[in-house]
């Protein structure tokens, strides 16, 4: 394709939607994994393990889900305690069934590397409470 080809959104939320979808519609608990190190994710401190953290979004689990083109957002417990949760779509690496381990590793955005600013924000990590 040449450079005048008309640019298209990002897949990755309609993916992460579709996803989740397939995931609930099959009687399954979806979970999606987490690069915790991405700049704006916030997370609790105390769940991420090796710069990852797998979250539960099934419906029974999380309260005000929002999956817009943006982020990933709700509220869950943690050790008892409800924290908000913040995810950028970038920060999503995975969508999958947690009983059978089907779903899928959403692609790289290529426009998100381009247009990457040099110096990335801090990342947010909750601390535990």
């Amino acid at each position: 394709m040449g450079d005048d080809a008309p640019q298209m959104s990002s897949q990755r939320p309609y993916l992460l939607r579709a996803l989740y979808e397939w995931v609930v519609d099959n009687g399954m608990t979806p979970h999606v994994l987490v690069d915790a190190t991405q700049p704006g994710v916030r997370v609790p401190a105390h769940a991420v393990k090796d710069g990852r953290i797998v979250l539960n979004i099934a419906e029974r689990a999380v309260g005000g889900l929002r999956m817009d083109n943006d982020s990933l957002r709700f509220s869950a417990r943690f050790g008892g305690v409800s924290q908000s949760v913040l995810v950028p779509l970038p920060a999503v690496i995975a969508v999958y069934a947690r009983e059978t381990g089907q779903g899928m590793a959403l692609p790289d955005d290529p426009r998100a590397a381009a247009t990457a600013p040099d110096s990335s924000p801090a990342h947010t990590v909750e601390p535990p409470a």
